[in-house]
């Protein structure tokens, strides 16, 4: 059993950066491949990014590349987005999920949910 909590988000302006982060309780984290979801109103929830277990392969959806940067540390059971160069499009609510295949995009795959953090950004 994972439990997932994420933090950081909030409202920033057009090309303004934030960092979100995602606390994992339970000593099984390293056993897991995470990813980062958004789901914008209207929208379906979409995947953004996802590491491997050891932190050595990512994955980014196209519109996110060269923009955000996930990374894990396993000794604090927490993994990262880095989001610069935020754009209104990027709006959305952001959530951490763990599973126990990595880069894939489908959330079915995905086993645990955190309860997602909201990201505004303001033209």
């Amino acid at each position: 059993q994972v439990q997932l909590a994420e933090s950081g988000g909030g409202l920033v302006q057009a090309g303004g950066s934030l960092r979100l982060s995602c606390a994992a309780s339970g000593r099984t984290f390293s056993s897991y491949a995470m990813a980062w979801f958004r789901q914008a109103p209207g929208k379906e929830r979409e995947f953004v990014a996802g590491v491997n277990w050891s932190g050595d392969r990512t994955a980014y959806t196209d519109s996110v590349k060269g923009r955000f940067t996930i990374t894990r540390d396993n000794t604090k059971n927490t993994v990262y987005l880095a989001m610069n160069g935020l754009k209104p499009g990027d709006t959305a609510v952001y959530y951490c999920a763990a599973g126990m295949s990595w880069g894939l995009t489908t959330q079915s795959r995905y086993n645990y949910w955190g309860q997602g953090t909201q990201v505004t950004v303001s033209s």
